[in-house]
């Protein structure tokens, strides 16, 4: 038998730091919000803290498919009801089809594992549901790239169209050991603008991690934007921001020039 400690505490959104870009996401009616990064970078942590938010300013239905439930949801304004994988229901993708049943405001998937998950997830976006899931990825382009790649390439015309219409944004997490000795996140984080929304639909994928580096305006940055900013306020050194670095080289150069 395996015992898990189960959180009473949801740290809130100002709590955890996190980017005034996710209240922004968590208020939308409906769309798709993909919460990523490896196992340990604290999705689980940003996922729980988005719908606490829901839950305290929203009268919203919110229902939970989590493999296994990380974090216990008391409903406050809003009625959430949290289902385990395994104890409620067999499986992610039997779980969704049946929350679609319930109408539900906001759903949470804990995983999004395969393509037909992702599609059904698409489906209660375009319908009118705020939907939240998670993957395994470490950059907000990557997460496009391993979403695409969930269907045959004769089925990718069409994800791409809906995933242009559907996606609101990605938020790509890691965790970074701080000078103070703790740790704190940082972001990779694309919001789906309408510019990005074409470069989606045509499969520009490059082209949309130029629009991040540009467009913080709209809540977007590159992940070696926010370690630089991290760096410049004292908060992590140099050296653990390169570590990290998806792009280490042009950190370095950022870095050199601000010197």
């Amino acid at each position: 038998m395996v015992l898990r400690l189960i959180p009473q505490t949801i740290l809130s959104l100002e709590e955890l730091q996190l980017p005034e870009v996710l209240k922004t996401l968590a208020n939308r009616p409906k769309g798709l919000v993909l919460v990523t990064g490896p196992t340990g970078s604290g999705k689980s942590t940003t996922l729980a803290a988005m719908v606490d938010w829901i839950n305290r300013n929203k009268p919203a239905h919110i229902l939970t498919i989590e493999d296994p439930i990380e974090f216990v949801h008391t409903s406050r304004k809003a009625l959430v009801r949290q289902r385990e994988v395994g104890h409620h229901t067999l499986r992610f993708k039997a779980a969704l089809r049946a929350a679609l049943r319930e109408d539900p405001d906001v759903i949470l998937i804990g995983e999004i594992r395969d393509g037909e998950t992702l599609t059904t997830a698409l489906e209660a976006a375009q319908t009118g549901h705020l939907v939240f899931g998670t993957l395994h990825t470490n950059s907000a382009v990557r997460t496009v790239e391993r979403v695409l790649g969930m269907v045959p390439p004769a089925d990718q015309a069409s994800l791409r169209r809906s995933l242009s219409e559907s996606l609101l944004g990605v938020i790509a997490q890691g965790l970074i050991r701080t000078t103070t000795g703790g740790r704190r996140a940082y972001h990779d984080i694309l919001i789906n603008t309408e510019a990005c929304r074409d470069y989606i639909e045509r499969g520009e994928l490059d082209s949309v991690e130029q629009i991040m580096e540009r467009s913080g305006f709209d809540g977007m940055q590159t992940s070696n934007q926010a370690l630089l900013h991290l760096v410049q306020a004292g908060e992590i050194e140099g050296d653990a921001a390169l570590a990290v670095s998806l792009k280490s080289s042009e950190l370095a150069q950022a870095l050199r020039g601000r010197q």
